[in-house]
């Protein structure tokens, strides 16, 4: 039985350059995480339902187990362990934090390469248009308020539901 054929590919992951050959049939989250040991991104449904396995490929969002690791041939990929500069943190990294927008942890590098790719695709200007654009990613906790609050804050969007309220204490009926 002959070994399946390999073919070239060139891929600048975290401003790193990689020149490799690869199975026709890998996906870039099995290359990520497999070959080059890049675990940041995980892999949830395998079906590009879930976003949790999202990275950048030239500053935009895509689902990397949807595609071939040779159909980005030649660009640029920025995975979740990319975006920090040496030991400062991203501003969505950091707006994560200061906004609690994480529980368990799986979906947040899926969540926060979304976030920063949606700010760079320029499309969210309110909070509803946030809220859409990062319907693609999928957080089983429940730590949607939080997401929305650090995307917010990190794209400059007044989040009314943000907002202090004064407290309005009353009396339970009995």
């Amino acid at each position: 039985m002959t070994a399946p054929e390999r073919y070239r590919l060139t891929l600048r992951i975290n401003g790193q350059q990689h020149d490799m050959e690869v199975e026709a049939w890998v996906t870039l989250l099995d290359l990520l995480r497999e070959r080059l040991d890049l675990t940041g991104t995980k892999k949830g449904c395998d079906h590009g339902q879930c976003g949790a396995c999202t990275v950048l490929v030239d500053g935009k969002r895509i689902n990397s187990c949807m595609t071939l690791a040779l159909m980005q041939n030649g660009r640029e990929i920025t995975t979740i362990e990319g975006l920090a500069e040496g030991n400062a943190l991203h501003p969505m990294q950091q707006a994560f934090i200061d906004n609690d927008a994480f529980q368990c942890g799986y979906c947040t590098p899926g969540q926060i390469c979304s976030a920063v790719g949606l700010i760079n695709e320029g499309q969210a200007r309110t909070v509803a248009e946030v809220r859409e654009l990062m319907s693609g990613n999928v957080c089983r906790c429940g730590a949607y308020p939080g997401i929305r609050k650090a995307v917010c804050a990190v794209a400059g969007i007044a989040d009314p539901d943000n907002a202090v309220r004064p407290v309005v204490t009353a009396t339970v009926p009995a």
